[in-house]
């Protein structure tokens, strides 16, 4: 929203400079000053203490009612006690050894109070808090407008108190030189606001409630139009660029005519929207997004056909080399020996022998092999392909955009772009966030994939838990298979990309896979089950054996890490049993979840967990349990959650770069700034505009 105004060293001092890095990551000046209030207090108001979070770092207005200093028990030394109303309830400071602190605060002083909220004897209490006294020695004409005046209070940290970041900020604005306008000045009439750089001198420091209000809608407004005005000037600069015409051909017709079942709509809708992009002579840039086992796969192969059919290259970009390998199977039984050969399909991770990797990587440089299914390796410096026309990239939300436009760069020509996910987005976030892409949605199953029964199972009651085992063995006498999935690899080790999800509590360690294959192999009512255990740090040769025999039915009971969240295919596992699983978020349990059911038989998932009832925690189990519709589920993370949780890594750019704005909560704000953001692109882009989607498509690189 700001072009480059210094860095903060230069303004403030050192100290001050270090600290405001170090806690916030704030060193340009013009993060300081993005670096907006989240309320504001004032002096003649007292802060409720009732609803005060323990553990958390809290600024409160407050009166000092009484103070006592006293020899502590048992030890040398003093503490300083102070007792803190807000009119109604009671919160105590603590110093240590600190008498001198009675000359300042005594009986009747107000102020701001500012640190960690502690409880002691169950009295709320604040050690060491910082503090700023409100000056009661002044000019009785001018006590009202004193009162009134709004304090900002800024997100700070126990180390870095609101009022330094206030000091920091008048200092910065006062040397800082003048803020360029971004939007012309007819259209911020039109919508009643105010300029940039009159909101940004108002959010800092207003005079009056009505000043901060009008600053914060003015400075809402600015950051939709810049973030339509970032996708739109992606969706132009895509649609000048040339890339290769793929029409579908006989090698479409014929893999069509041999395929064992019949597409479903979505999946022929789906397949039209990409034939039309192929078909355009610009380059696609497509999610392709549906439910767990919607078929997302076979979408993907129609169109590599397509590109083949001009002899060009597709590769297709894996998170996990277990994916990886599932992928490069599940599509090798698809196409068929004889069209899989005539495609030269290879694969490529980075744990094959030396050999079989120099093989395909000739076979890619030759043109030989036309689709190539492979993890991180596929974007390695010394991997160069003949003609690549079609990049998927499968959980794209697990590559950052270096990564995909690693891999987009080894093509000659733009090439079209399809990314896919089983972890559908919220319809709020498809029309903003997700503005420069084109969507195509798979919403029903293919036609004889089964039900799923999902039910949560309380960790405190035994008798349960001890069925949940008894129902895993009686599926596997009748001849299924089971998923055991735990959250650990081993204790204090999560496997690699897994959610961190934070618990409303503390627990005891979660379940591990190395701990719970132990216990289920002493487990009597288990002890004829073939068990194996599988996670992201054994070597890829093992991961591949116990895949293979889990596939093949020679494992029955698999005590897995989410390694298996995405693309493990055996229809024959009826059974999923997720031990804590309130340490998983609510997409990851229900892609999870999507590992059985796909055979003849119908899926049962039990949901293991300590989650208190009523907690966010107990929320997401319950939601699980009453659906299975992957859609209806992600409205319902959102809800829970809030948009910058669902964000996460996969547009954390875009969440990075809102300070005010809410994608969900400003949803319609953000749509009618979209036509303002095609007519200003459309009249031609100020200079200054121009430098600040420069620095903002920079933050979202460097941050994604």
């Amino acid at each position: 929203m700001l072009t480059e105004l210094g860095l903060i060293k230069d303004v403030v001092g050192e100290k001050t400079a270090k600290a405001l890095s170090k806690q916030l990551g704030l060193e340009a000046m013009r993060e300081l000053l993005l670096h907006f209030p989240r309320r504001y207090s004032k002096r003649g108001e007292l802060t409720s203490f009732n609803s005060l979070p323990v553990s958390e770092v809290v600024t409160v207005v407050g009166e000092v009612q009484s103070t006592n200093n006293r020899r502590m028990r048992g030890r040398k030394g003093s503490i300083f006690e102070v007792t803190l109303s807000d009119g109604d309830g009671l919160l105590t400071l603590a110093f240590f050894n600190q008498a001198w602190r009675q000359n300042e605060l005594h009986a009747g002083v107000k102020g701001l109070f500012s640190g960690k909220i502690g409880s002691f004897s169950g009295v709320l209490q604040l050690t060491h808090p910082d503090y700023e006294l409100f000056d009661s020695e002044i000019d009785p004409d001018k006590a009202q407008a004193w009162a009134d005046l709004p304090i900002p209070i800024y997100p700070a940290t126990s180390s870095m108190s609101t009022w330094r970041i206030q000091k920091a900020v008048k200092q910065a604005l006062a040397v800082a030189p003048a803020i360029e306008e971004l939007l012309p000045e007819q259209l911020l009439q039109t919508h009643g606001l105010v300029g940039l750089s009159q909101a940004i001198h108002w959010i800092h420091e207003p005079a009056v409630d009505s000043q901060w209000q009008e600053a914060r809608e003015s400075l809402k407004f600015h950051e939709a139009t810049l973030l339509q005005l970032g996708l739109a000037s992606r969706r132009a600069a895509a649609s000048k660029e040339q890339a290769n015409v793929y029409v579908a051909g006989a090698l479409l017709a014929n893999f069509d005519a041999a395929l064992p079942f019949q597409l479903t709509d979505g999946q022929i809708a789906a397949g039209n929207e990409i034939a039309a992009d192929l078909a355009s002579g610009h380059p696609m840039n497509r999610m392709l997004q549906g439910e767990v086992g919607s078929g997302k796969t076979i979408v993907a192969v129609r169109a590599v056909l397509s590109a083949a059919e001009k002899g060009s290259q597709s590769a297709l970009l894996a998170p996990t080399e277990v994916l990886a390998s599932q992928h490069y199977r599940s599509i090798l039984e698809a196409l068929g020996p004889g069209l899989a050969k005539e495609l030269g399909l290879r694969l490529l991770t980075g744990s094959q022998p030396t050999a079989e990797r120099k093989k395909t990587m000739l076979d890619l440089a030759s043109g030989n092999c036309r689709m190539v299914v492979g993890t991180h390796a596929l974007i390695s410096e010394n991997v160069s392909f003949f003609d690549l026309g079609l990049v998927i990239i499968d959980e794209q939300h697990r590559f950052g955009v270096s990564q995909r436009e690693a891999l987009r760069s080894k093509a000659s020509k733009s090439p079209h772009t399809l990314v896919m996910t089983a972890t559908p987005i919220p319809r709020t976030l498809a029309v903003t966030v997700f503005g420069d892409l084109d969507v195509s949605s798979l919403r029903e199953l293919p036609k004889g994939r089964q039900p799923i029964s999902t039910h949560s199972v309380p960790v405190a009651q035994k008798d349960l838990v001890a069925r949940v085992w008894q129902r895993v063995a009686e599926e596997v006498q009748a001849g299924r298979q089971a998923f055991v999935v735990c959250p650990r690899i081993e204790q204090g080790v999560a496997e690699e990309g897994q959610e961190q999800i934070e618990l409303e509590s503390q627990e005891l360690e979660p379940a591990s896979v190395k701990a719970v294959f132990d216990a289920l192999t002493e487990n009597p009512v288990l002890k004829d089950v073939c068990k194996a255990l599988l996670h992201g740090k054994l070597p890829a040769i093992e991961k591949e054996r116990v895949m293979a025999e889990f596939e093949a039915g020679e494992i029955d009971l698999l005590v897995a890490t989410t390694v298996i969240e995405v693309g493990v295919n055996v229809p024959n596992a009826s059974t999923m049993v997720v031990l804590d699983a309130d340490h998983f978020g609510l997409s990851q349990l229900h892609q999870l979840r999507g590992r059985v059911g796909r055979g003849e038989h119908a899926g049962l998932c039990l949901l293991v967990s300590a989650a208190e009832p009523g907690t966010i925690a107990a929320s997401r189990l319950e939601a699980l349990c009453s659906t299975t519709d992957g859609f209806a589920l992600s409205e319902s993370d959102l809800d829970l959650r809030g948009e910058g949780d669902v964000l996460g890594s996969q547009q954390s750019g875009i969440r990075s770069s809102l300070r005010l704005l809410r994608v969900v909560r400003d949803a319609e704000l953000i749509q009618q700034a979209r036509p303002l953001a095609q007519s200003l692109l459309s009249d031609g882009l100020s200079q200054n505009l121009q430098k600040v989607l420069e620095i903002q498509d920079a933050d979202r690189l460097a941050r994604s």
